[in-house]
């Protein structure tokens, strides 16, 4: 890397990135002890992921002064592998999420996006805020030892921080303010809560090497591929998103490949050091934006910083009531969620609507992301198909006779059946014209239902002429069509 490139992505904003990078990390802790909550992991697994994956796309990322770490759309797909197989095949699946992530890069999937529409990034975000609310639910359950209405009532007051201090000052992170608040109130108080010490051992070591303790089989692959597959996909896409957030903001551009690498690389090296998978953080990212971070000076220092924070006070983090936690995970759902899109629903096209509903109903139904997203996409994808094919126009004269008919339009699978429909075969004409120079031959169907319509017009003893194919017609055409073909007829009559 030139000497230019390297001061540009590293020291051109120096002292702004230093302080976006220490408020970022400060707001990162409670986040990333929430999300491991959710993926039901010891919280240290979540901090060390935060801290590798931040440390390392730092690096390796294409997108700058973007935040990635451990987030709550994997911890939620990480869920049903815990449970059944635990810890370390979760570090497995993070590993193998990573080398996935490498090779969609060297695909150049990062182009992905241009496929997603709007409303299945709404539907995303969505669901992932429904999702994040839905599991923060058990905590509240008064049958859980040390949750009663004491919870409650921690849990409001925690909410009334994180939104009334943004009023008076911005200086400190709302959500880090009510977990120190929350926390010395439990602690002076002496209130009997769930606390995060309750959950599991906090760091207070730097991670270690490990390779996780699996048998090297088919067997763990077939466990873990299904997972690791899904976790590779929604990171990619949540950083892609994340990625254009960025470049909004900051009216840059990124690498979405170079991006999907690095995401990859910091997976594998967070799943060999103790962590879990993370992808790119949308409310991290634009805190560090807002806070000056432009660099990826940045998000190095956010990930140094909380590995600093967790060594230093690692004791006063366990007196952290989940009550806290709860709070500002509800703030994050909150905060996510595209309350716009209520609105929308009366002024948006009904199939953009249904579109946004399919897949966060999808997402809910299943906890699966990547399978909410290929829904929203795969319905999209067909009503557009189906608003294009309504599209296509024939209209003819007669001279003599003689027949033209002029196509307009694009004749693909959906609109095929609509081309043929379109043409008199049993009139009484010696020569019919087709003019196709507005027109658009795109797949193996339509070049069938060309074959069709020239073949039934010569069986009636009707010349045929095409005018006007355009160069991309013409090649798919003449590599697939048979009219033209000896035996044509035959030959469409077998297939």
């Amino acid at each position: 890397m030139p000497y230019s490139n390297l001061s540009k992505s590293w020291f051109s904003n120096i002292r702004g990135d230093l302080l976006a990078g220490i408020v970022v990390a400060l707001a990162l802790i409670p986040e990333a002890i929430a999300f491991s909550i959710i993926a039901g992991v010891d919280p240290k697994v979540g901090l060390y992921a935060s801290f590798c994956i931040a440390v390392v796309i730092a690096f390796t990322g294409g997108r700058p002064g973007m935040i990635s770490a451990a987030t709550g759309a994997m911890a939620l797909l990480m869920v049903t592998l815990v449970k059944q197989h635990g810890l370390q095949y979760l570090l497995a699946a993070t590993i193998l999420t990573g080398v996935i992530q490498i090779i969609f890069g060297l695909l150049k999937v990062g182009n992905i996006m241009r496929f997603v529409s709007k409303a299945v990034m709404t539907g995303f975000v969505n669901a992932l805020a429904i999702l994040i609310f839905l599991a923060q639910l058990p905590e509240l359950n008064l049958k859980l030892d040390g949750v009663s209405w004491i919870t409650y009532a921690m849990v409001a007051g925690g909410l009334g921080i994180i939104y009334l201090l943004p009023r008076i000052t911005k200086a400190i992170p709302s959500p880090l303010v009510c977990i120190i608040v929350l926390t010395v109130l439990a602690i002076v108080l002496k209130i009997d809560v769930r606390r995060v010490g309750d959950l599991g051992q906090l760091p207070d070591t730097l991670p270690i090497f490990l390779w996780p303790q699996v048998p090297l089989n088919f067997e763990t692959l077939a466990i873990i591929f299904p997972i690791s597959m899904s976790m590779a996909v929604v990171g990619l896409l949540e950083s892609l998103m994340t990625a254009q957030i960025v470049d909004e903001l900051t009216d840059t551009t990124s690498d979405g490949n170079r991006e999907a690498r690095g995401q990859g690389i910091a997976n594998i090296v967070s799943g060999l050091f103790g962590g879990m998978a993370g992808c790119a953080m949308i409310g991290q990212s634009v805190i560090n934006v807002k806070s000056g971070g432009r660099t990826r000076l940045s998000t190095l220092t956010a990930g140094v910083v909380l590995l600093i924070l967790l060594l230093v006070l690692g004791p006063w983090v366990k007196q952290i009531p989940m009550a806290a936690l709860v709070a500002v995970m509800i703030m994050v759902s909150i905060g996510t969620f595209s309350w716009a899109s209520f609105k929308n629903l009366a002024v948006h096209p009904s199939t953009t609507s249904m579109v946004m509903i399919v897949t966060v109903v999808t997402v809910v139904w299943t906890h699966n992301l990547a399978l909410g997203v290929g829904a929203g996409v795969l319905l999209a994808s067909l009503f557009f198909a189906r608003k294009v094919a309504q599209v296509i126009r024939i209209t003819s004269e007669l001279d003599g006779d003689t027949r033209t008919y002029t196509v307009r339009g694009q004749v693909f699978f959906v609109s095929a059946d609509t081309f043929t429909s379109a043409f008199d075969f049993k009139e009484a004409i010696d020569k019919v014209i087709i003019d196709v120079s507005h027109a658009h031959f795109w797949d193996l169907t339509a070049v069938g239902a060309l074959d069709k319509m020239v073949l039934k017009f010569r069986r009636e003893g009707t010349e045929v002429e095409i005018l006007g194919m355009n160069e991309a017609s013409a090649t798919i055409v003449n590599k697939l069509a048979i009219h033209d073909k000896p035996d044509a007829l035959e030959r469409m009559l077998e297939h």
